[in-house]
């Protein structure tokens, strides 16, 4: 794909999203692509670590260190610093974790869910998570080779690194990133599909690293005129915060979009 695509309508975002989804291997449809949507294409792909400031990358062992301290969660999701590290994301912490889903579907909704932004052109990023094996260090490249895998489980991660320090020492001559499919928490990991990006230095930004491997990605610009069309198409087809984020206050954000007039945009 070029790296950047400008979708005119409906159709073309359906064609260019499923674009390479069939995999000739096992004659089915199984996109090697994650996806990331954002309202404004001009947002970077930064964690919430690097928006926390400061000396954040010293920091990050001080916050996943309180959080395992206090929030007393061993009985659910065991030892490992992997599940912990993608629970404390899940509930808001700042990490070095960024948060992607299998469904271009779920991407849409991301892009398109934010009415303060409807005369902004959106964006979704779609990054070929089959393919960033290849750029993989070899202890970890042979785990996934031997799993016959393409993304990481905690339990994957954990046989070659124990540690968050581990982790980054595998890098070499240049950072990496993989792939880690979080636990099953709760019903918005699983309504969502769910997986996250980790990079083996906290100070690298996702974008920065994409720029570095320009065979991994592509961006689907959804111009702001197409954005109501594609959020009231969602909608229809029940994705929506009433199903992404299961409880009251998705139902909330939902029904208050579902009853608003359209954007005055032309």
């Amino acid at each position: 794909m070029n790296q950047d695509i400008t979708v005119s309508n409906w159709r073309d975002l359906q064609e260019v999203l499923f674009k390479g989804s069939w995999n000739e291997n096992i004659q089915r449809f199984r996109s090697p692509y994650a996806f990331r949507g954002l309202s404004d294409k001009d947002y970077q792909l930064q964690t919430r670590l690097i928006r926390l400031g400061g000396d954040f990358g010293k920091l990050e062992k001080h916050l996943l260190r309180n959080f395992r301290k206090y929030a007393q969660l061993d009985k659910f999701y065991g030892k490992s610093v992997w599940n912990w590290l993608a629970v404390a994301q899940h509930y808001g912490l700042p990490t070095r974790l960024m948060d992607w889903t299998y469904s271009p579907l779920v991407a849409m909704h991301f892009a398109t869910a934010n009415q303060e932004k409807f005369d902004i052109d959106g964006v979704i990023w779609c990054v070929d998570f089959r393919k960033s094996t290849e750029v993989l260090p070899a202890p970890l490249t042979d785990i996934i080779h031997r799993e016959e895998s393409n993304v990481f489980t905690a339990e994957m991660l954990d046989e070659e690194c124990k540690t968050i320090f581990a982790f980054d020492n595998l890098a070499v001559n240049e950072d990496f990133t993989v792939f880690l499919e979080p636990p099953s928490i709760d019903n918005r990991i699983v309504n969502q599909f769910a997986l996250f990006t980790l990079i083996s230095n906290p100070s690298t930004s996702m974008d920065d690293w994409l720029l570095d491997h320009p065979e991994l990605y592509s961006r689907i610009i959804i111009p702001a005129r197409l954005k109501w069309e594609v959020r009231d198409k969602l909608d229809h087809a029940n994705i929506s915060e009433r199903v992404l984020f299961p409880g009251l206050d998705g139902l909330c954000v939902w029904l208050t979009r579902h009853y608003s007039p359209g954007p005055k945009i032309c």
